[in-house]
């Protein structure tokens, strides 16, 4: 699906390209004339959190979001969940919101338990509270927190039985994964049908961002986009570089946690193809790192 994505997006460019107009137009229109847009604070406690959030905060941020708790056991102590409450209660305190990422690193035992302290500190969503693998784990949840899923879902009809589930509140479908803007417009369509709203994951580059940016603008039930702004901050060493890989860095610019939709033709940016060159040389393929329990059991990601 990665490579369909990819084909995908560069003959939607190249289509509105010859025509000089921009993906949206060719989408219907937008109906936004900005996005509003998230990132990533991290932290080993809740007062470096609080202070990533802060710097967040500066470059323009109005939401960010961050990684609810280190792996657990499939049933772990309940204390091991205050800290993840104290982070979230930390970070919102310096006047953002904050999502969070459970990630695979919760099992449905502690999954309760957890919505349930976080409730009273209104996290803005719970992202993926359990694995996409089996929808019918999610029938016990209940919480008044939005629920978000779907990254890990690469077309449509594996977006559909978690509609009929009724358990998701947001979708996170992934640019790069699901067949790129065609799909994506699909997913979002499908999705306004059910009251669930669109947030597309994207932890990768401008194309991919640029990409996102053009079905957003056209889709009436867009929540939220994320974005990753400094190269620092990916698993792949380059991989978020935006205002490095783009000529015209000036498109992601942040203000008020919004960014002004691009209107160049095709995607809107210019990418540095030099500069992607000299990033791809010597760069090592990433691999999903192993976590191990006290006892060494292996545990899922």
């Amino acid at each position: 699906m990665s490579a369909l994505a990819g084909i995908d997006i560069a003959l939607w460019d190249l289509k509105a390209r010859r025509l000089n107009v921009p993906i949206y137009e060719l989408l219907g229109g937008k109906v936004r004339s900005k996005i509003k847009v998230y990132t990533w604070v991290r932290g080993e406690n809740a007062a470096a959190c609080a202070k990533h959030a802060l710097v967040r905060k500066e470059q323009g941020f109005k939401a960010v979001k961050m990684t609810a708790t280190e792996d657990l056991g499939w049933v772990d102590s309940p204390s091991a969940l205050d800290d993840a409450v104290e982070r979230l209660k930390a970070v919102k305190a310096t006047g953002v919101d904050c999502g969070l990422d459970f990630h695979g690193r919760v099992h449905k035992p502690m999954v309760k338990l957890l919505a349930r302290k976080l409730e009273p500190h209104e996290p803005l969503f719970i992202e993926e509270p359990l694995l996409s693998d089996h929808p019918e784990g999610l029938r016990s949840l209940e919480t008044t927190i939005p629920v978000a899923l779907g990254e890990r879902l690469h077309s449509r009809w594996a977006f559909k039985p978690f509609l009929e589930l009724g358990k998701v509140d947001i979708f996170q479908p992934d640019i790069s994964h699901a067949g790129g803007i065609s799909e994506l417009r699909r997913i979002a369509t499908m999705a306004e049908a059910y009251d669930v709203s669109l947030a597309p994951h994207c932890p990768l580059g401008p194309i991919a961002l640029a990409a996102n940016f053009q079905v957003d603008s056209v889709s009436a039930n867009f929540f939220i986009q994320e974005m990753i702004l400094d190269p620092n901050q990916t698993l792949s060493v380059g991989q978020g570089d935006l205002k490095g890989y783009t000529k015209n860095a000036e498109v992601w610019t942040v203000k008020d946690g919004l960014i002004d939709m691009m209107d160049g033709p095709g995607l809107g940016i210019e990418v540095d193809e030099e500069r992607v060159r000299q990033s791809a040389v010597g760069t090592k393929s990433w691999r999903f790192p192993t976590f191990k329990g006290p006892d060494g059991e292996l545990r899922e990601w």
